[in-house]
């Protein structure tokens, strides 16, 4: 999945992105409402981490903006300002949920999955289930039927991708777009490489190649 964080605290923002990294997500960062809401309206992304006090343009007017002109993507607010208002204020401008800073990077985790899922139209479990394949996605953990395959950060967020749509064609471009962030102008063909490794893992036929469409995983 691939997230922005637009907080003008940079060593917060880089922290919270490398973490974010960590778990699998693809991160781009700004530090300023009005490229942050450029990037929002232009970038395929699944959910914006939006602060409030940002230079060029506060958070409540970027969500406004974003939800003006139709764009649905999860908003999660965040903010040094504390009580009710402030977060009606944001929730009323159309943002999905709001966290007051000091806050856990654990219950930020569990926020962001959570909208992740509610995107998605799932009932809010973490648990994605194709055939004998099933992913926690909370949890970070793969099982083929009784046995748990092991896999990289990056293998899990490609599966993800595949798995969440299984039985349909996800592009490349589709999975670089939501594994990969803004900054990588690498070799598109990393796709293919991660496919492969997952193929060894999971079996062969596990993810069918659609030639000139991409990929669609297949239930076992």
């Amino acid at each position: 999945m691939r997230l922005l964080i637009v907080e003008d605290e940079k060593r917060l923002a880089t922290a919270l992105a490398a973490g974010l990294t960590a778990e699998g997500f693809a991160v781009d960062v700004v530090h300023d409402g009005l490229e942050g809401l450029h990037r929002a309206a232009e970038g395929a992304y699944d959910l914006l981490v939006l602060d409030i006090m940002l230079p060029g343009m506060n958070g409540y007017r970027v969500c406004a903006a974003l939800r003006a002109a139709g764009h649905e993507t999860p908003i999660l607010m965040l903010t040094a300002k504390d009580g009710e208002y402030d977060e009606a204020e944001g929730l009323d401008t159309g943002a999905d949920d709001y966290l007051t800073k000091p806050f856990s990077y654990v219950v930020l985790v569990a926020r962001i999955r959570a909208l992740l899922r509610r995107r998605g139209g799932g009932s809010g479990s973490p648990v994605v289930t194709v055939g004998a394949l099933r992913m926690d996605t909370a949890a970070r953990r793969v099982h083929l039927g009784e046995a748990e395959i092991t896999l990289t950060a990056k293998e899990f967020a490609v599966l993800e991708q595949l798995a969440l749509r299984a039985g349909q064609v996800v592009s490349k471009a589709d999975v670089l777009e939501h594994v990969w962030d803004f900054a990588y102008d690498g070799d598109p063909n990393i796709v293919e490489v991660y496919v492969s490794a997952l193929r060894r893992k999971l079996g062969a036929a596990a993810i069918r190649t659609v030639r000139g469409a991409g990929y669609r995983l297949e239930a076992r």
